[in-house]
């Protein structure tokens, strides 16, 4: 009777090691890597301040992903970097208004070959869903993203070519307004771990999207770390 059991077990942990290999195969590799994002809105800040933005600006994001490790769709995506820009009809994460239609730009790094471009390009679009499925322009430039210290730290900068420039720092309580300040908007893609940061300088000079932006000192931007399937 306890071999027939043994051997019960042995057949079910084979199994659930099978169902659980095979549950892997099929959500594909796992990408990981650094993501930064910034929009010309508030997105730690009090009600009241962050309500008087809406409707009025906030249309404006922009998206950047430092992949280390991973491939999608069967496309190799280690050590590349793309960054996405938003141009929404109006607030993006408002709950109360639809920022869609929206019209986006990609922009990828200079060292990235064309088949690595259609990959990241499908890979922004699974990430970011409907803001960034209208793509009307995408250009090439080195993209540089550097987290100086740990997340914790909130230091960043984000540069691609003379297109996008951000650079970043923990918010303090000098920043604040009203005192009353916290996270009013969400980031825009899932991550693993996620912080509000202090943009002391936003800017967006490209010319695909009709729009450009240059802001200073805002608690409108987020770090993070993400980990998501490649299939």
């Amino acid at each position: 009777m306890r071999t027939i059991r043994l051997a019960s077990l042995a057949v079910l942990c084979l199994a659930l090691t099978a169902g659980a290999l095979s549950a892997a195969t099929l959500s594909g590799p796992e990408i990981r890597g650094s993501y930064i994002e910034s929009r010309n809105a508030e997105i730690y800040a009090s009600h009241c301040f962050a309500n008087s933005e809406v409707g009025i600006t906030g249309d404006l994001a922009v998206m950047a992903w430092d992949i280390e490790q991973g491939s999608f769709r069967g496309v190799s995506l280690a050590n590349t970097r793309v960054v996405a820009v938003v141009n929404a009809t109006s607030t993006i994460g408002n709950p109360f208004g639809d920022p869609l239609p929206a019209k986006s730009m990609l922009i990828f790094d200079e060292a990235t070959s064309v088949l690595q471009r259609g990959a990241l390009a499908a890979f922004v679009k699974a990430q970011a869903g409907p803001l960034v499925a209208n793509v009307v322009h995408t250009d090439t430039a080195p993209i540089e993203i550097d987290f100086h210290g740990s997340l914790h730290d909130r230091v960043a900068t984000l540069r691609a070519g003379e297109i996008v420039s951000l650079e970043t720092r923990e918010i303090r309580g000098s920043d604040s307004l009203c005192h009353l300040d916290d996270i009013y908007y969400e980031p825009l893609v899932a991550l693993d771990h996620a912080m509000p940061a202090f943009a002391i300088e936003q800017s967006f000079r490209g010319d695909g999207l009709g729009h450009q932006m240059r802001e200073y000192r805002r608690s409108s931007a987020y770090l993070g770390t993400f980990a998501v399937s490649g299939s």
